[in-house]
């Protein structure tokens, strides 16, 4: 494929594109292009999204004030994009995805466990997005008195779902130059919205929000958590993959966790201070995150608003479509990468039509979509942590694909650990506003946390505990299995990835 661009001007522009032929397979070395600062652009596009002001309502949903919700947003997404960071390491170490770097943790078959949940978390991001641009679109169009019914829904799904296909399908060169573009426009639409809507903005209103309980305040910061940096922690080594092994890691973890978290912290304030200014607006985000926030704009201004909402919604659909192909062929499915992306893209179109022509309330489903997903993906994020801090070497690159390699096949111990770690966090989260959900909380009374219905319910204590458990006891239990691998001596490097039974 064509060399990554390296610079903010993308000096590949003038190459010819063509269709990503990598899959799993390790980047060869005259493949590993860049500097850890190029990471800025994917990151930055893909969360410079409107929907990070609707986050401002959302941490209000949990009825605390300005200043907690601003503390649990600041540090739940900072915190949260520093994972992606340091699992961005392992890319730049390893050369090969996310996915399959998750082997040596893992095993090689072992893996299949996480990916296929790491495929079930992207493909429901993608949908998510997918449907928020398409109802944002026909908001914006009914607006302007041009439609906004359903078939204005059917068209816009029709080019969002066909903008986000086709930017999985043709790879990471595509990906790299669409995100550079989408950072310049929807940063410049952004500042504009921001300077319009300002004099919605009335502090005495905003400040005089109650304070809310000590698990309130957790609640809202898992929640923040969960809705970024967790969401992203399994696709993070994907695009770091491309740099020389002789990048900073210093400067990856640096990039990464700057160039995903400036944006969201920029509108969580804004948003913050727009929803706490107008309960109307702060209810109306819940059923309609995006379209609501038309409402505030002079009518001038709605068509590029549209586009804002549109490109940043899809920068992050687009990321999220390239990583689920990856997954679904890191699960075991023996398919090209970008036939891969394309069934991924059918299943996000068909999620996006229950979402906008079926469900009744997008807020719940999403928050319990969230909490359900970020337990076990936060399981597995602790256990990758772990494991990438206990190495002190590059990774294998034969090994990755070799069952009888140094890395196992099917080792129980990280198995268990997930299934202990997921096991626990679902019993101490709880979403009753999804219907679906309600067996979880089932720990919150035997622990003596007040039950479904106590204070402790809606804190979803479940997802830091599966973190830190499936954390501390990896490196608890893995510290000999990790110093074993490392003593072998180097495999026959293929660079390709070989067929598993």
């Amino acid at each position: 494929m064509a060399d990554s661009p390296d610079t903010p001007d993308n000096r590949a522009a003038g190459r010819q594109l063509q269709v990503e032929t990598h899959g799993l397979d390790v980047i060869a070395d005259a493949e590993r292009k860049g500097t850890p600062r190029t990471l800025f652009w994917p990151w930055f596009g893909a969360n410079v999204s409107i929907l990070g002001l609707s986050y401002g309502a959302f941490a209000l949903g949990f009825r605390i004030s300005f200043w907690q919700a601003l503390t649990a947003g600041v540090t739940g997404i900072v915190f949260s994009f520093l994972l992606c960071g340091f699992i961005a390491v392992a890319g730049k170490r390893g050369s090969a995805p996310t996915m399959v770097l998750s082997r040596a943790a893992y095993g090689v078959r072992g893996n299949r466990l996480p990916s296929v949940i790491s495929w079930v978390l992207t493909v429901g991001w993608e949908t998510v997005l997918c449907s928020l641009a398409t109802m944002a679109t026909a908001t914006v169009f009914g607006r302007l008195g041009w439609g906004g019914g359903t078939g204005t829904q059917v068209v816009a799904l029709i080019v969002v779902g066909a903008l986000t296909v086709i930017g999985g399908v043709m790879g990471f060169d595509l990906i790299m130059r669409l995100q550079t573009v989408i950072t310049v426009v929807t940063g410049v639409l952004t500042v504009v919205y921001i300077a319009l809507v300002a004099d919605h903005i009335h502090w005495s209103t905003v400040s005089a929000l109650p304070a809310g309980s000590a698990q309130e305040f957790i609640g809202a910061l898992v929640f923040m958590m969960t809705g970024f940096g967790l969401g992203w922690v399994n696709a993070a080594a994907d695009y770091s993959r491309y740099l020389p092994r002789s990048s900073s890691s210093r400067g990856v973890i640096g990039w990464t966790t700057f160039g995903a978290s400036v944006a969201p912290l920029l509108l969580l304030v804004f948003g913050l201070l727009l929803a706490g200014s107008s309960t109307q607006l702060n209810t109306a985000v819940a059923a309609d995150p995006i379209g609501a926030l038309t409402t505030i704009l002079p009518t001038w201004f709605l068509v590029p608003f549209a586009v804002v909402a549109v490109l940043g919604l899809v920068g992050g659909a687009v990321l999220d479509i390239y990583s689920s192909g990856l997954a679904l062929l890191s699960a075991g499915l023996r398919i090209p990468r970008y036939l891969a992306a394309l069934v991924d893209g059918v299943l996000m179109i068909a999620g996006s039509i229950y979402i906008v022509f079926i469900a009744d309330d997008f807020l719940a489903q999403f928050m319990g979509f969230l909490t359900t997903l970020g337990v076990p993906i936060a399981a597995w994020c602790g256990i990758m942590l772990a494991d990438l801090a206990l190495r002190r070497r590059h990774y294998d690159e034969g090994d990755l694909y070799r069952p009888a390699g140094r890395y196992g096949d099917v080792p129980p111990a990280p198995l268990l650990l997930t299934l202990a770690a997921t096991a626990l966090g679902w019993g101490l989260v709880t979403n009753s506003a999804a219907s679906w959900l309600s067996w979880q909380g089932y720990l919150l009374e035997p622990l003596g946390l007040g039950g479904k219905s106590g204070s402790w319910a809606y804190a979803n204590l479940g997802v830091l505990a599966a973190l830190a458990l499936a954390f501390l006891g990896t490196l608890a239990l893995g510290r000999t299995r990790v110093r074993a691998q490392e003593t072998e001596a180097p495999s026959p490097a293929t660079g390709e990835e070989v067929p598993i039974a």
